[in-house]
């Protein structure tokens, strides 16, 4: 018999626990909890795991010992085929009614969860689906777009001159709830256009009525795109249902708009990023302050708590601090104009390569040139490409991941190093900080691979695209540079694709050109030691004729050297054995040839 108090059109939720197929059961009930959300009963008959992790609250650690005293939990026996290590279960001997559906289902798991996302329907929705509207900020930014509804512009003929935005809802029958849930708003949308729109169509649709029929308020800003201009206003009323010609205009809100619009080359970078967000309904808060920031100083306000009347801090700019005296001392680079021209590349560009044969300092040079750009280490992040390396790897992907209290195993979607960056360096008060991703070795791995359809994005920074996994819109902040490191002896900068060549600068470092050429010898000089080891490489690097296979500095540029014996171990442990493989095949005495006596006598 359905309890009285059942809530009215909701379904019943289930919680699967894991290794058995053990599951529980239960529905949310019309009257409110402690706490302010819908109760929820607990089936009778639903298994609920038998063990506690730590967790688990006092509340429901209490409520769990309670029931098992009074034998409304009793031990579960194994069913057939239970494997013999499945963890133990308790049954539920009668209907249970908790505060909440998140205090259900740490009766059910023996850990705090939450509730709205624990608890789905057979079809996998959320039980959130089916809550009234929580907290939201009380001012919001909303981009509906109108130029194009099924070949009409509504902007300028009805909008503006009307005072109003509105969605198409010409399948849509009448909506006899003012408030309704995503839930039933799905119900309705699956019904309403059955056979007139795709599965992903009815999927973007019932997130666009959420949006405008819930999620926006009187008060927000709202903001739509016509012509190659923006314009802003006010939501000034609730949304209502009307009727008009082909139904294109059958929900609205009236809009006091203003009059003039913002030309698109004048809007701000983080502002032209959301615009290119291909949905009808887009939140917009994230760059409320950019928006507000066009409205600033304008004729005229919406009322009396219009934010135009705040006074707001200017943002601050995004740049790079300029090259000191320091840091080319340490780097000990001699031309300040070398590294004053790395600058530019990466303002203008964003992501740069340093290319050459190996002990140029091409990695060095990239993490210290990122610290000293950043700030610090705290806004620098690097990876290392290799031929395994993957998009899942390096942005995100569905990875094993195990619960740190029950020990078990799924998939989950997962970031990898460039979204936790890319997330980084979005987050509000981070815009005008640069942020690094250092990525070494990034020749070794298949580029297009691994960049997916990230590689439009380093190209456009302006645009957002649609992930694989998420199905997030997202782009890469223009705050966000990636240098690149590429070893050329183990593939040439010929072989790189041109779509990678194209979105990089690429910056060589060669033993032969300044500044890696004079390096060693400044280096032993600032060291106080015997400069022989750079007559030494200078001498070698003349003998060995592709510039790919030159040896760099950084090979003699350790204290290990330079204790007895140091740099005539070092040069038969790591300098000649690179040269074996040069020379691989062409029978050619490399230590007669590159050996530090040979070097030592006139050079050949």
């Amino acid at each position: 018999m359905p309890h009285p108090d059942r809530l009215p059109g909701t379904p019943e939720f289930r919680i699967a626990l894991p290794q058995d197929g053990a599951e529980a059961r239960g529905y949310l009930l019309a009257p409110f909890g402690g706490n302010g959300t819908n109760k929820f009963l607990l089936r009778e008959g639903s298994l609920v795991t038998a063990q506690e992790w730590p967790g688990i609250g006092p509340y429901a650690r209490r409520i769990r010992a309670e029931l098992r005293a009074d034998g409304g939990l009793v031990d579960a026996p194994a069913g057939p085929g239970t494997p013999p290590d499945a963890p133990a279960r308790w049954r539920v001997t009668r209907d249970i009614e908790c505060n909440s559906p998140s205090a259900a289902a740490a009766l059910v798991y023996g850990y705090d969860a939450s509730g709205p996302e624990s608890w789905r329907t057979a079809e996998g929705h959320p039980l959130s689906d089916y809550q009234s509207t929580g907290w939201r900020p009380p001012h919001k930014a909303w981009l509906v777009r109108g130029s194009n509804v099924s070949g009409h512009n509504l902007v300028r003929r009805l909008w503006l001159a009307e005072g109003f935005v509105s969605l198409s809802g010409a399948h849509l029958p009448p909506l006899e709830e003012s408030d309704p849930t995503k839930s039933a708003l799905r119900r309705i949308v699956e019904e309403g256009y059955e056979g007139a729109a795709s599965y992903h169509q009815k999927q973007g649709l019932v997130d666009e009525l959420h949006a405008f029929l819930r999620q926006m308020r009187v008060g927000d800003t709202v903001a739509t795109y016509e012509d190659d201009r923006l314009y802003l206003g006010r939501i000034t009323g609730d949304a209502v249902q009307t009727t008009s010609p082909g139904g294109l205009s059958n929900l609205r809100r009236s809009v006091n708009w203003r009059p003039d619009g913002h030309p698109y080359e004048e809007l701000p970078g983080e502002l032209r990023q959301k615009l290119s967000v291909q949905r009808d309904v887009v939140d917009l808060t994230g760059v409320l302050d950019a928006l507000d920031g066009l409205t600033a100083g304008a004729a005229g306000t919406d009322g009396p708590e219009s934010t135009t009347t705040l006074e707001r801090p200017t943002p601050k700019e995004l740049t790079l601090p300029g090259i000191g005296g320091t840091l080319a001392e340490e780097l000990l680079v001699h031309d300040r104009a070398w590294l004053d021209e790395l600058r530019e590349l990466l303002l203008d560009e964003k992501q740069l390569v340093f290319y050459g044969p190996p002990g140029t300092g091409k990695t060095y040079l990239a993490m210290r040139l990122a610290e000293y750009f950043g700030g610090g280490p705290e806004q620098v992040k690097i990876v290392q490409f290799h031929p395994s390396y993957a998009y899942e790897d390096f942005f995100e992907g569905f990875r094993p991941v195990a619960d740190p209290e029950t020990r078990e195993v799924a998939f989950r979607l997962t970031a990898g190093p460039l979204r936790e960056l890319a997330d980084l360096a979005s987050r509000e008060g981070n815009r005008h900080v640069p942020h690094f991703l250092i990525i070494d070795e990034i020749n070794r791995a298949n580029l297009a691979k691994v960049f997916g359809e990230l590689y439009f994005l380093l190209e456009y920074r302006d645009r957002s695209v649609r992930l694989t996994y998420s199905g997030d819109d997202f782009p890469l902040p223009p705050n966000l540079f990636v240098i690149g490191t590429m070893n050329t002896a183990d593939r040439s900068i010929a072989l790189v694709d041109a779509a990678m060549r194209r979105r990089f600068a690429f910056v060589e470092l060669s033993p032969r050109t300044e500044p890696t050429a004079g390096l060693l010898a400044r280096w032993l000089a600032r060291e106080g030691r015997d400069p022989e080891p750079a007559h030494l490489l200078d001498t070698l690097n003349s003998r060995i004729d592709d510039a790919d296979f030159a040896i760099g500095p950084s090979y003699l540029m350790k204290p290990g050297v330079y204790r007895e014996d140091g740099l005539e171990r070092t040069w038969r442990t790591k300098i000649l054995p690179l040269l074996e493989e040069y020379h691989y095949g062409e029978g050619i005495d490399v230590a007669a040839r590159y050996g530090l006596d040979a070097l030592r006598e006139r050079p050949a």
